[in-house]
């Protein structure tokens, strides 16, 4: 006889890890206890030798759908005589934690059967969840994860829901949101002026009946509101984006199954696990037909789609194809207004989302903490996130080596926030665009809620360079020491992190702007970092082109063509059609006196001239529109001539020519060639040069990694062909895979940086 401990950290609370050791254990005829704690899962087990070590064995080997073991540890206790079963104790909490809570995730398969079976007690009951499936991080307050800690503390369970809650043999044991329509959260609809219609499964089926109709219901769901619409019905769909405020950005649309789903898009193998994983992201896929459907995703040939992952989601589908003879399809948009954060409770959303939508289905269960829904696709190297929220966080990113606590803040766009504690770093869903007042408060509401749950003290806060960041402001209010990183190592340092890198390497960080160490606007930046030393500098960059008019310039990109054509001499010569000569004349006086005219090395801003030029787009109405619209024309033809590039070395730094790239454009403007064949030109030349530069350097400097990172690295074609170009040159590609290449991977990049600083 023996008795071991076993100390197991990671997502192994709320995820039925408990139950499942105490079934292993009664099956191996061993006794002792299991409890949650801050360590994680802390368990006693006594027995014969062999069977302990067949236990520890399928402990780590059989684990419950949802659970993921990050640390394990084992030791040798003393028997316990008179011990005869093995029992589950109350959890404990204590000083610090080693416990990861589990991201919400959809609902499961055998749940489902529960909400469509008449003769179950929970048929068609929009909140049945068990163990395996439901809201996690939204309802949880704090660690341990148990009921008094969430947003289901206010409701009593009733004799038959507390008797599976206290069974460890069943599949609801301690699933924290356990409930039934007799004692847990229920539904109903009302108007605009917040007047009840109707309760219960009749809400639902009435909010069915309603979108049918033409009409905008926001509908309260996990991490926050949707405001969803008939798909089919385009000038309901117009009248949403125009109240909306979104004139032209795609928007995310749900289908019943994938079967749905391949009626309208092609879905490869790798696509459909991911549409039906536990997660259910919106899942960006090619279109069956790119000229259907424009009025949803008019400068894409894509459509982002996501499959039901609640069960009011289920039923509301199933009631939806009972009313209609075609296959439904919902908009299903983020439940806010422009650039504010999705709206969370009953009361805001009635607020705040009054002017859009003509009905509410609300509920009760309170939502402790907003959350989006994750976007994503997928290219040669795997997962490309635009957004990391629901599903997806809190998990940690898991870094190559420990160190200190420390908080990165993020940046101004698409911000995040990461806190890293030892090897793991907690970078929070998507919080938005810190320049409006609401999105801030959230940021700072995120702060606490992430330093209450983690239960962290920060020894160093680290935040972009820019000093007008609202970010940056914040942490030069703390108390702690203060670290500054520049916007574009940020973006190569949290690549490297993401990919676990302990070597040098060279990166690409190709972005809309940034300021940069000279004070200039970065965002074509080839960038060495040693992620040892935390030693990182300069070594390639684009000739700066002039933006008139500054962040102007962002909207309006017929100013960057205006200001590329004057720069090369070539007013008279091509001029930009539909603008005023007014207009042309101030920005020429803007630029011939240097007044108001920033300069910029970002291939963002280089790809916003090139779309204005080939007279695409003149001004945007959501950030890199222009470059979206640029990668949908591409030619499918191949393409034998590139765009040639010349490079010229300054100081220590190579420059690549932007202007003589923009000549052979205008060249081709002039021959008349087709905007399509021009497109794919572009992006062709551009991923040679790309990997032409960076991999010369590479090797010069015994560099074995390019990396990329930055917002346009969303582009699907650059995604998908860098990585194979790299691996020509008999270079690593490093990608991102675990966060966007966007602005929402800045947090991590700083607060890696700072770990390495401290250690």
């Amino acid at each position: 006889m023996v008795r071991k401990r076993f100390i197991v950290s990671g997502k192994v609370q709320g995820v039925g890890f408990r139950p499942f050791v105490y079934r292993l254990a009664r099956e191996l005829g061993l006794t002792g206890w299991v409890k949650n704690s801050s360590l994680g899962v802390v368990i006693e087990v006594q027995g014969a030798k062999k069977d302990i070590a067949n236990f520890s064995r399928q402990l780590k080997e059989q684990l419950p759908p949802l659970a993921l073991i990050v640390d394990f540890r084992e030791e040798d206790k003393n028997l316990v005589f008179g011990e005869r079963e093995f029992h589950i104790i109350l959890s404990q909490k204590g000083e610090g934690h080693n416990v990861l809570i589990s991201p919400d995730v959809s609902i499961c398969t055998d749940c489902e059967q529960d909400v469509f079976n008449p003769k179950d007690r929970r048929f068609l009951y929009a909140f049945t969840n068990c163990t395996n499936c439901g809201p996690r991080f939204t309802i949880t307050k704090s660690i341990p994860y148990d009921r008094p800690k969430t947003s289901m503390a206010c409701f009593k369970m009733c004799e038959e829901c507390l008797q599976e809650y206290s069974d460890p043999l069943d599949r609801r044991f301690h699933a924290q949101p356990n409930a039934c329509p007799e004692c847990g959260p229920e539904v109903w609809l009302v108007d605009a002026q917040n007047n009840e219609l109707t309760r219960g499964v009749d809400a639902i089926w009435q909010t069915a009946n309603l979108l049918l109709s033409g009409h905008i219901v926001a509908i309260k769901g996990l991490g926050g509101f949707h405001l969803a619409c008939d798909a089919r019905n385009k000038k309901t769909v117009l009248r949403l984006r125009q109240v909306k405020h979104r004139p032209s950005k795609a928007l995310a649309i749900m289908v019943r199954s994938i079967e749905d789903a391949r009626k309208l898009c092609q879905v490869s193998e790798e696509e459909e696990r991911l549409l039906l994983s536990a997660e259910r992201p919106i899942v960006v896929l090619a279109k069956k037909d790119p000229d259907q459907d424009l009025y949803l995703s008019p400068d894409t040939n894509t459509l982002g789609l996501m499959l039901p992952y609640t069960p009011l989601h289920l039923i509301l589908f199933k009631f939806l194809a009972d009313c209609t003879d075609d296959f439904p399809v919902l908009v299903m948009t983020s439940g806010n207004s422009a650039s504010e954060p999705i709206s969370l409770g009953n009361r805001e959303a009635l607020s705040k989302l009054q002017h859009i939508a003509d009905f509410f289905l609300l509920h009760n269960r309170d939502i402790l903490v907003r959350c989006d829904d994750s976007v994503v696709t997928i290219c040669s190297k795997g997962k490309l996130f635009y957004r990391r929220a629901r599903g997806y966080v809190p998990l940690p990113v898991f870094l190559p080596k420990n160190g200190g606590n420390v908080l990165g803040v993020g940046a101004e766009l698409k911000n995040t926030i990461c806190f890293l504690k030892n090897n793991q770093a907690f970078v929070s869903q998507h919080i938005g665009d810190l320049k409006n007042l609401e999105t801030y408060q959230f940021f700072l509401e995120i702060i606490s809620h992430f330093q209450k749950i983690l239960e962290i003290e920060p020894e160093l806060i680290v935040s972009d360079l820019h000093p007008d960041y609202m970010s940056t402001n914040f942490a030069q209010e703390q108390n702690l020491p203060h670290l500054k990183l520049q916007h574009h190592f940020a973006h190569i340092y949290a690549v490297i992190a993401e990919n676990k890198i302990t070597e040098p390497v060279l990166g690409w960080a190709l972005d809309g702007t940034g300021l940069g160490e000279d004070k200039n606007f970065w965002g074509g930046e080839l960038l060495y970092v040693d992620p040892t030393k935390g030693k990182h500098f300069r070594v390639a960059t684009f000739k700066s082109i002039p933006l008139p008019g500054g962040d102007m310039a962002v909207l309006e990109p017929w100013r960057i063509a205006l200001g590329l054509l004057w720069k090369l001499q070539l007013i008279e010569k091509c001029c930009l059609r539909g603008l005023e000569s007014k207009a042309q004349k101030i920005i020429l006086t803007m630029l011939e006196k240097n007044v108001n005219v920033v300069w910029s090395s970002s291939l963002g801003r280089i790809l916003d001239g090139i779309t204005a030029l080939l007279g695409l787009i003149s001004r945007i109405s959501y950030e890199g529109q222009a470059p979206v619209i640029l990668e949908k024309i591409q030619a499918t033809e191949e393409i034998k001539e590139l765009y040639t590039w010349e490079v010229e070395k300054q100081d220590s730094l190579l420059v690549i020519d932007t202007y003589n790239f923009f000549r052979q454009i205008i060249k081709d403007l002039e021959l008349k060639l087709d905007p399509g064949m021009i497109s794919r030109k572009v992006h062709l030349s551009l991923m040679n040069v790309l990997t032409q530069v960076g991999g010369n350097l590479a090797k010069k400097m015994q560099v074995q990694y390019l990396a990329f990172s930055g917002g346009v690295m969303q582009n699907r074609t650059f995604a998908n062909f860098l990585p194979v170009l790299v691996e020509k040159k008999d270079l690593i590609p490093v990608m991102h895979h675990i966060l966007p290449p966007n602005d929402g991977c800045i947090s991590l990049g700083q607060a890696f940086y700072g770990q390495i600083r401290l250690r």
